[in-house]
């Protein structure tokens, strides 16, 4: 059975960097895609960034863009999410999700999801 497990959160200052992985546990042919998204305390899940799993395709939300970079390391079949410039606005629970359709922002796109990682950015 795939799943993805998530690490890398953490409490930062803003203006800080962090790297979050996504670690897919039994290499399957077929994940086209990924995603990243994240939920805030009180809010729903929104999107954050999505690319292919293997590289090719990346495209991030509005709030990200320039700041969150998605790169990978095929032969750890490991996905990242880079975020410099951390702003209080991006605390929330990241998830990771995949196998769904390249570049969407949809949930239900996405048939796999990690269990989340907290990211606490302070003023």
């Amino acid at each position: 059975q795939v799943s993805l497990v998530e690490s890398g959160g953490g409490l930062v200052q803003a203006g800080d960097s962090l790297r979050l992985s996504c670690e897919r546990s039994v290499r399957t042919n077929g994940f086209l895609a990924m995603a990243w998204f994240r939920q805030a305390p009180g809010k729903e899940r929104r999107f954050v960034a999505a690319g292919g799993w293997s590289g090719g395709g990346d495209y991030y939300a509005d709030s990200v863009r320039g700041r969150f970079t998605i790169s990978r390391d095929n032969a750890k079949d490991t996905v990242y999410l880079q975020m410099n410039n951390l702003k209080p606005e991006d605390t929330a629970v990241y998830y990771c999700a995949a196998d769904g359709q390249l570049g969407s922002p949809f949930e239900a796109s996405y048939s796999y999801w990690g269990q989340g990682t907290q990211v606490t950015v302070s003023s």
